[in-house]
């Protein structure tokens, strides 16, 4: 009696270890290993070599730039194929002058063009959200009159959101990691700009453009903590790119073994986040390129 008792926990405990080690492993799945591709030209004749390059870095997001110029069947070869592969697609786009006074004009260029794409694709062909890269602050008006610029970003998100709404798809953000230092007082309200634009948005990828794990992990921190109490995820972004503001800033001159390491070391610090959803990498021309 007490061996078959003894046996039912073995048997117990075992299968609780086994869904323990399932549970672990769903999780580690739903990380998200994103990358921007600013050339979408280079589809034109590297469809099939980009691919492949996502496929043997895992990559399961991609943040694609929308050039109107390129022929919507460029767009829908190459999504179709990686929707196939598991890859979602985002529409990328934005530029400083969207926080000027009539910046919404190209915004609303963009969501016109959305539209139009959206409705002539299949499902299997369509872009899977929005992501928007404003940096206000390479606009020429941020220093002198930031007020004013930072309301015009705000209202380009509540824009971008209803017009999200209206595609029925979701909207996200690049955020720079030191957003939590910039502050509003406006008719939105008062606060961090990086709060406000999390509340906002259904997830921000954070730039935390550094080269090493501890610095990297610190500068996300606070946008994580934001991210979890608003239930919104947070993706952590690198740069693989030259900098001419310092090698710090890149993972330029380490190359991608010293890269891989890097972020494994950056998920142990903050894999306790609900909030983080994963990694983007900063952005696929320079990340081919990079050395191992």
């Amino acid at each position: 009696m007490i061996k078959g008792s003894i046996i039912k926990v073995l048997v117990l405990v075992l299968m609780m270890g086994m869904l323990s080690g399932m549970t672990n492993e769903a999780k580690a799945q739903t990380y998200s290993k994103a990358t921007w591709l600013w050339n979408p030209w280079s589809l034109v004749d590297q469809q099939d070599e980009i691919l492949q390059f996502f496929q043997d870095r895992q990559v399961n997001k991609v943040y694609l730039q929308i050039d109107q110029e390129l022929s919507p069947a460029v767009y829908q070869s190459f999504i179709a194929k990686a929707s196939s592969l598991g890859i979602a697609v985002y529409a990328l786009d934005g530029a400083p002058d969207w926080a000027a006074p009539k910046g919404y004009l190209a915004q609303d260029r963009l969501f016109s063009w959305l539209t139009k794409y959206q409705t002539s694709s299949l499902p299997i062909q369509r872009f899977k959200g929005v992501h928007l890269d404003v940096e206000p602050y390479l606009y020429s008006g941020w220093n002198s009159k930031r007020g004013a610029v930072v309301k015009a970003y705000q209202n380009l998100y509540i824009r971008a959101g209803k017009q999200t709404t209206q595609l029925g798809i979701p909207l996200e953000a690049d955020l720079p990691f030191w957003f939590d230092e910039i502050k509003y007082n406006n008719t939105f309200g008062s606060g961090k700009l990086s709060d406000w634009v999390q509340k906002h948005t259904d997830g921000v990828t954070i730039m935390a453009y550094r080269d090493t794990a501890d610095l990297i992990a610190a500068f996300s921190e606070h946008e994580l903590k934001t991210g979890q109490s608003l239930g919104k995820p947070v993706t952590i972004g690198v740069e693989t790119g030259h900098s001419y503001e310092g090698n710090y800033i890149t993972f330029h001159e380490e190359g991608e073994i010293y890269l891989n390491q890097e972020l494994e070391k950056v998920q142990g610090k903050v894999s306790g986040y609900k909030s983080f959803s994963g990694f983007a990498i900063h952005h696929t021309d320079s990340w081919m390129r990079l050395a191992p």
